[in-house]
């Protein structure tokens, strides 16, 4: 048996005992993790600063303190999430007691991506516990220094049998994708996420994909250029562009190119100085496959700004190419690195035209002060989640699903959202051996006095008759019912 499959039935084996469900063992589990990002900050962010060169004041402020908050929220939501769900009822079951029960769904396996490590892997942790699931961890081997530090430290503060991590590359994603699950959650790019799917489904197991795309950028003649610009260069660089929500590419009026070019400039150097390869704030590309794939892209396009590189250290500076044309090899498939091109649109509906175009993006972004140019982008065109005159920000707020929609994946997550997402919401209708006379008319043999009595029991508003009134009527017509059907 190999160390994959090891993991699996341990956590398979550990989940049948039960320990997970109680809600006690789920919150003494949260708090341990919480426990976790108090006390090993160092260990993480050192290990964070090896692999994607990011200072310990950065990887708290986009890694693990969304972390802390999101723990936080479960430990004191989680008996609400967890408690029965009453639904409104109809006439057929007014005496009823109907509900929808969240339970566990067994093993869940957790796929994270490299780029934020911890936030992406950790999260949906937290939601698959909070929802009494073991979990097989399985964190990105691109992250080589975080992968391990996420092995030794996860067993030491959550329970090692029921939460699993099993390091590895392609080979050993390609063993745990072989075993059997009850759902399977990865976050990463698209062509993986077919992959991820096409293994799923040999065994029916439910996935969540949380992919990415080329989230567009359009920013209105009505704005503050200037504020604009400064919350697009923010949103674009932070992490060296190596985010799935950053703005992929600017759609802005021709007249517009060369302030947008001159104010995300002066951005870059606000945030990062005039040499933003010493800036402690400014992070690295991923490896040298990726350096040299974002290269690549460059070719054929006008730099306005920036395309300064050392492949030896991965850098490469924030970078700005300008008057890219819509068949650019920059704009084939998602960047994912520190490069913004702009491309000229001569109207707001032709901005909308060229994003309907393309695969419906994860995030999409709109600056302008006019609301009615919100509203049609809100109307007109499809992505997995909307920013008005930000970037970003929409991934911090725990009420609100963060997912994508088509080819930028399926399923969403966050607080309440991951709860349900990894839960079987069970429906429950409990009914007593009484009142047989209401339930005579389903029964054979049918006809068209039946049929009347069941159209009012089950088209009649419930609300509006009001529920007083309606155990009258009930009391009425069961004692007829009685009378016609049984006696």
């Amino acid at each position: 048996m190999s160390r994959e499959q090891q993991a699996v039935a341990r956590a398979r084996k550990a989940f049948e005992t039960g320990r997970s469900k109680p809600l006690e063992y789920r919150i003494f589990q949260l708090k341990n993790l919480l426990r976790l990002f108090k006390e090993r900050q160092k260990e993480i962010s050192d290990a964070i600063k090896k692999d994607l060169n990011k200072s310990e004041v950065v990887t708290q402020m986009y890694e693990t303190l969304g972390l802390e908050e999101e723990i936080g929220l479960a430990i004191k939501k989680l008996k609400d999430w967890a408690k029965p769900r009453p639904v409104e009822k109809n006439l057929m079951t007014l005496s009823d007691t109907v509900y929808i029960k969240p339970e566990p769904l067994g093993v869940v396996l957790v796929i994270g991506a490299w780029n934020y490590p911890w936030a992406v892997t950790i999260q949906p942790l937290i939601g698959a516990i909070a929802a009494g699931n073991a979990v097989v961890v399985k964190p990105s081997e691109v992250c080589v220094h975080t992968s391990r530090v996420m092995e030794d430290l996860l067993p030491v503060y959550i329970d090692k049998e029921l939460y699993p991590v099993v390091t590895g590359g392609v080979s050993e994603t390609q063993e745990l994708l072989r075993q059997r699950f009850d759902h399977i959650f990865y976050t990463g790019s698209s062509p993986v996420g077919k992959i991820i799917m096409e293994a799923a489904a040999k065994n029916l197991t439910p996935v969540t994909l949380e992919l990415g795309g080329k989230s567009p950028c359009y920013i209105d003649k009505n704005c503050d250029l200037q504020i604009a610009c400064r919350r697009v260069a923010w949103g674009k660089y932070t992490n060296c562009g190596q985010t799935c929500i950053a703005p992929d590419y600017i759609l802005c009026d021709p007249s517009l190119q060369d302030r947008v070019i001159q104010e995300i400039k002066n951005a870059v150097k606000e945030f990062y100085t005039d040499n933003p390869k010493t800036c402690p704030d400014y992070g690295r590309i991923i490896n040298q496959r990726h350096f040299k794939r974002i290269m690549s892209m460059m070719e054929g396009s006008q730099v306005a700004f920036g395309g300064e590189t050392d492949e030896s250290d991965c850098y490469i500076a924030p970078t700005v190419l300008r008057d890219v044309k819509p068949d650019a090899k920059v704009m084939e498939d998602e960047i994912f690195g520190p490069l913004l091109p702009i491309l000229p649109v001569k109207s707001l509906e032709e901005a909308i035209r060229f994003i309907n175009k393309g695969e419906k993006p994860l995030a999409l972004y709109v600056f302008t002060a006019d609301n009615k140019v919100i509203q049609k982008f809100e109307s007109e065109t499809s992505s997995g989640g909307m920013v008005a005159n930000d970037c970003l920000v929409h991934y911090s707020v725990s009420a609100l699903p963060f997912g994508g929609v088509g080819n930028s994946g399926m399923g969403c997550y966050h607080g309440k959202f991951t709860f349900d997402q990894l839960s079987h919401l069970r429906a429950c209708l409990i009914k007593q051996l009484k009142m047989e006379g209401v339930n005579s008319m389903r029964y054979p043999p049918h006809t068209p006095k039946k049929l009347g009595w069941a159209r009012f029991f089950i088209l009649s508003d419930l609300g509006r008759l009001g529920r007083l009134a309606l155990l009258a009527v009930l009391a009425v017509v069961s004692a007829v019912l009685l009378q016609k059907f049984l006696l």
